[in-house]
């Protein structure tokens, strides 16, 4: 039982709270830093009536934000929907629209991007910039700054009931079309791609709170490099995975 993302990631903050989550730059965070900052933009994207089965998109390189986004989107019971920050315009309206998107999370260097192609995905209604230190001015957009977003939210956990039949969708690459949305049941993804094993011993997880328990007695945790681009599956649950045993 309980193999919903948020639900998972949520049992390894409650058993490891001061361990170190995530290390990117200059930033560093524990479980439970990670996990309240996390529940701010979940509710900061609730707040704006974003919730169950609504497409949000991140549109970054990768960042601590880039995985505080998906966890808070997962927290809220919407999709992220990652977006190849190599597209361009065509193939920036294309996802867009066919990926149903409602808000997007994205680089600042990315608004002149956004700004030629809002126009065509008028879905497309709520924006919230991460800062990356270029000089672009977000109001072009209508944007808001993430620090501005997660400043009058709540830091406490989203109040609601999750399933493991929440959605995860991940785009192809589309090496032999326009890129497609494979759209997995939370369950299904944690054993298909996610492995459904425990990374320390291989053995099979058999129900949802088998990976925080081990998390608790673990005293020498791994530390996992995520290489890739997290746009990317295979970055995605590089990273997922780690965070669900307290790594």
């Amino acid at each position: 039982m309980g193999f919903n993302i948020a639900d998972l990631f949520e049992r390894a903050v409650d058993a490891v709270p001061q361990r170190l989550a995530l290390v990117c730059g200059d930033t560093r965070l524990s479980y439970s830093e990670f996990d309240r900052e996390a529940n701010r933009l979940a509710n900061h994207l609730g707040d704006q009536g974003f919730g169950h089965g609504d497409h949000i998109g991140i549109y970054a390189q990768n960042s601590a934000e880039w995985m505080i986004a998906m966890v808070a989107i997962f927290k809220i019971r919407a999709v992220p929907i990652n977006i190849n920050f190599r597209y361009v315009e065509d193939e920036l309206v294309y996802l867009f629209d066919n990926a149903d998107l409602v808000a997007l999370i994205h680089d600042r260097e990315y608004i002149a991007n956004i700004e030629a192609v809002t126009a065509k995905v008028p879905g497309l209604r709520h924006f919230v910039m991460i800062d990356d230190g270029s000089d672009l001015d977000p109001k072009r957009i209508g944007s808001i700054p993430w620090a501005e977003a997660v400043a009058s939210a709540s830091p406490e956990r989203p109040s609601l009931q999750r399933s493991d039949d929440d959605h995860y969708v991940i785009y192809t690459g589309g090496t032999t079309g326009m890129p497609k949305g494979v759209v997995w049941r939370h369950k299904d993804v944690f054993f298909a791609l996610g492995g459904g094993v425990d990374a320390y011993t291989n053995e099979r997880v058999t129900h949802g709170f088998q990976l925080a328990e081990k998390a608790k007695a673990n005293e020498n945790p791994m530390v996992v490099l995520s290489a890739p681009p997290l746009m990317h599956g295979a970055a995605q649950w590089g990273a997922l995975r780690f965070f669900f045993e307290g790594a």
